[in-house]
């Protein structure tokens, strides 16, 4: 027989092609389980022991190629893994970030706590009652001044990096001009009974601002103190990091961040010509009025960013602020005409207003 028509076994002899055949057979069937073709010619020896290693042979490639998804898949796994714990990091970093800001913020209002009571124990429980009220008020209408802060902030685009310095500026400011405008006005009102009167107007129109007045307190191009910085001050049209001066063609010149800046503690001083009356209505010991003012303001940064992004869930603060001016301004006019009002049915009300509102606006956000 011709070589196409014989197989050689281990010992020479020579098989018949039906053989051959039925090899064919399985190696076809074979071939498409593993992909790979046989030779066409199986030499001595190999004959019998090729037909038993193939399907081995098949079966491991198979493995090994399963085994090669499955090490695919556990590479998607892992990218998937690590872009899980890169959130779930950032996630812990703002919740950490939070739990510093929120330490902070409960930080100061239990200095200004601790500092009421020594003056109390002091002092006696009457200036510790005037404290308290002045501290009341002041940080309501600090929290109040945080909605200008964000919009100031939102209308110049600062980086949210550069905010923190702009308040500390603006809260070291804030500190100079309060005493300043506390000095001169306890100096008056000893002088001048009558200024209570116009003090107490103020009051009352800041008061009715809250209520009836609707201005667009989102647009800020029109309001007069941006208008006026941004015809004094030059600046460029870019901001240089958190530098408040850059170098533009050579020249120096300011970025918007000191701009924005100059309106902070510019508005900050027409806040205190509301605020600092409205304590000198609680109470004319300048020194309360001062120590009322500083704490109120110690901690407002940390207070900004734990709470700025929340500002519009603060509905009723407004209105709650309006009513405890009001009550101020018509307790001053009371006083000057001789029906005295006490500083412990002052403190009262004011708590009893700011947290009607506080709370309210809580439920309407549950709602």
């Amino acid at each position: 027989m011709g070589f196409a028509n014989v197989v050689v076994s281990n010992h020479g002899s020579h098989l018949p092609v039906n053989f051959r055949s039925s090899f064919i057979d399985a190696r076809s069937s074979l071939s498409a389980t593993s992909r790979f073709s046989f030779p066409a010619t199986v030499g001595s020896g190999l004959g019998a022991c090729t037909l038993k290693m193939w399907p081995r042979i098949g079966r491991a490639l198979k493995t090994k190629h399963q085994d090669g998804i499955a090490v695919s898949e556990d590479k998607e796994s892992v990218e998937l893994g690590n872009e899980n714990d890169t959130l779930d990091e950032k996630t812990m970093g703002t919740q950490t970030d939070t739990s510093n800001l929120l330490k902070i913020v409960l930080f100061w209002i239990s200095a200004a706590v601790v500092f009421g009571i020594g003056l109390g124990i002091k002092d006696g429980a009457g200036k510790a009652s005037e404290f308290f009220a002045g501290y009341l008020l002041e940080k309501s209408l600090s929290v109040d001044n945080l909605f200008v802060f964000v919009l100031i902030f939102k209308y110049f685009k600062v980086p949210k990096e550069c905010q923190g310095r702009v308040l500390s500026y603006g809260i070291a400011g804030a500190v100079v001009f309060r005493g300043i405008m506390i000095g001169l006005g306890s100096a008056t009102l000893q002088r001048f009974e009558a200024v209570n009167l116009f003090l107490a107007l103020i009051l009352l129109y800041s008061a009715y601002k809250l209520f009836v007045i609707k201005e667009e307190a989102d647009d800020l191009s029109k309001n007069y103190i941006v208008k006026t910085c941004q015809k004094i001050i030059p600046v460029t049209s870019f901001y240089d990091g958190d530098r408040f001066f850059t170098i533009q063609d050579g020249i120096r010149k300011a970025t918007p961040l000191l701009l924005t800046a100059a309106v902070l503690e510019l508005s900050d001083i027409a806040f205190a010509i509301d605020s600092i009356p409205a304590v000198f209505g609680v109470t004319r010991d300048p020194f309360i009025v001062f120590s009322s003012n500083i704490f109120a303001i110690l901690g407002l940064r940390s207070l900004f960013r734990l709470i700025s992004e929340k500002m519009s869930e603060l509905e009723y603060l407004p209105p709650a602020i309006g009513v405890v001016l009001a009550f101020i301004g018509t307790k001053m006019i009371a006083d000057f005409f001789g029906y005295h009002v006490s500083t412990e049915l002052s403190l009262c009300f004011v708590a009893a207003s700011l947290g009607t509102g506080f709370t309210l606006s809580i439920f309407k956000k549950s709602d």
